[in-house]
């Protein structure tokens, strides 16, 4: 098994690579490798273990292994390459991206505070017209985050009746399995002064 993941979001990606891997595998940065070094990667054993589980950093930079990497998709081990960036105009790439699974790890876009901000003053006024708002960012938002950016708000203001709603939805985010966004919504359509 060879599998590729690409990303900024390290975090997700380890956590994917432990699953994968288990605990206990061998990390090779491939910066130095030469197509010489492929066989005792990709084929060779070691004398612990037959089955090796694999984690090469950055090697499709080095261009001159990268493009061997066809040669040894018949590999008994597992082996997982890391990559900050794949380069999906490269011919390798045109040729492994069938034959790989390749994951990316993205990072959730940066939140737009004047936004969340602009649909916690809208609420105040006219909760559907928030609501209608809030639909447009939800794909990109995570609902407890938000949640948060209009807590700092009312603590801004200090709005008591606000903020006691603002932490029924905290609880009910943490602990309700209904959809979070409902409840924001339903948050949204309440805090009408």
């Amino acid at each position: 098994m060879i599998k590729i993941f690409t990303g900024d979001d390290r975090i997700r990606a380890n956590q994917e690579i432990k699953k994968l891997l288990g605990e206990n595998y061998e990390v090779i940065d491939c910066a130095d490798l030469t197509p010489k070094d492929l066989p005792k990667i990709f084929k060779g054993t070691t004398i612990f273990d037959a089955h090796r589980r694999i984690l090469l950093r950055d090697f499709t930079a080095n261009n001159n292994i990268y493009k061997e990497l066809m040669n040894y998709l018949d590999t008994p081990h597992d082996i997982i390459i890391l990559e900050a960036k794949l380069d999906k105009r490269t011919a390798t790439y045109k040729e492994i991206k069938n034959k790989i699974e390749i994951k990316e790890f993205k990072l959730p876009p940066k939140t737009d505070f004047s936004a969340v901000y602009n649909i916690y003053n809208i609420a105040k006024r006219d909760g559907k017209r928030a609501v209608e708002e809030l639909r447009k960012i939800e794909p990109d938002e995570d609902p407890i985050r938000f949640t948060g950016l209009l807590i700092s708000q009312a603590l801004k203001e200090f709005n008591p009746r606000i903020l006691k709603e603002l932490s029924k939805l905290d609880i009910e985010l943490k602990s309700s399995k209904i959809d979070p966004w409902l409840l924001v919504e339903s948050f949204l359509l309440k805090i009408k002064n």
